[in-house]
């Protein structure tokens, strides 16, 4: 059965879709919906949209992302998975950490993974992000982990945590081990977010 073509063309003139889209992009505004901005980022990017404005659903997703990262830590507060705007939330912050992994910032890409850590309300991604700042800690490069800690060949991309890589080419416990006096010094440094709580 022959997948049905997205009309592209078909909706950029598409009156009743791009009024969605302004109403998503109101709700966005009003509510500092970070998952109302991915749903306005996949749509403007399938359009193919001016680069200014994609960018600047970008910024909105980035800064606000990191307004509610703040107040959650000063409330004492942590990031449920199974809630959407959490999911978005810690999903913006963590495609910031892997944007900056990957051009090298490491003491800000290990600090974003080491927060995640501490936020995310959910066993396995709280490891892999530990995983991930023990990477950045022992020096490994982007491409370095990706083409060596990292195993792809399981993601479920049904799963609605699927943008966090959280598959590695070992057993996450494994790894962690491997990683033991990183994820001691990793440890050391939220000690400070442990004791405001």
């Amino acid at each position: 059965m022959q997948q049905e073509e997205i009309d592209i063309e078909a909706l950029k003139t598409n009156e009743e879709f791009l009024g969605n889209l302004k109403t998503i992009e109101k709700e966005m505004k009003e509510e500092l919906s970070i998952a109302k901005g991915y749903q306005l980022l996949d749509a403007k990017l399938l359009l193919e949209a001016p680069e200014d404005e994609i960018n600047e659903i970008f910024t909105f997703i980035v800064n606000t992302a990191f307004d509610v990262l703040a107040t959650k830590l000063t409330e004492g507060k942590g990031f449920d998975m199974n809630e959407y705007e959490d999911l978005a939330t810690a999903r913006a912050i963590y495609e910031n950490g892997i944007q900056r992994y990957s051009e090298n910032d490491k003491k800000g890409s290990k600090e974003i993974f080491l927060v995640l850590n501490h936020t995310m309300e959910d066993e396995t991604l709280k490891d892999a992000m530990m995983v991930h700042a023990c990477a950045v800690m022992a020096g490994h490069t982007f491409d370095d982990f990706i083409e060596n800690l990292v195993d792809i060949t399981g993601v479920d991309e049904s799963d609605p945590t699927a943008f966090f890589i959280q598959t590695f080419a070992q057993p996450t416990d494994i790894l962690l081990n491997m990683f033991a006096k990183y994820v001691k010094l990793g440890k050391e440094e939220l000690k400070v977010l442990e004791e405001s709580k």
